[in-house]
């Protein structure tokens, strides 16, 4: 598939998990010619890094609402639904504390204020 048609690699990943199921499962048949597919990788890809000046020009150039928002995402490695749904009694500023209440996975967890956004 991902010669002929150029599907993408997870595509080609799904079709196979389900061949696998319809015949382990539904049929209940063996599947003997898992052999000759081939799995796609997905294509590795470097990530973009900021550097310090461009985060500092971005920071410098919010004000307000948005500018503690993003200081706080990025000092104190908050989510962006983090940072929208934070209440004010869940920072602590004579500890440095941040409670995160129902991040990513629904749990809760604790992380720093960072010291630019503490002053």
């Amino acid at each position: 598939m991902a010669t002929t048609r150029k599907v993408a690699a997870s595509t080609q990943n799904q079709v196979v998990a389900a061949l696998v199921f319809l015949y382990r499962v539904v049929l209940n048949q063996p599947f003997g010619f898992l052999g000759e597919i081939v799995r796609a990788r997905r294509p590795r890809r470097r990530p973009t890094v900021m550097t310090r000046d461009d985060v500092r020009r971005m920071l410098d150039a919010l004000v307000g609402v948005p500018h503690l928002a993003a200081h706080l995402m990025y000092g104190s490695g908050l989510r962006l639904m983090e940072a929208v749904t934070l209440r004010v009694k869940d920072v602590d500023f004579s500890a440095r504390e941040i409670v995160v209440r129902g991040g990513k996975g629904g749990s809760d967890r604790l992380t720093m204020v960072s010291a630019v956004a503490a002053v």
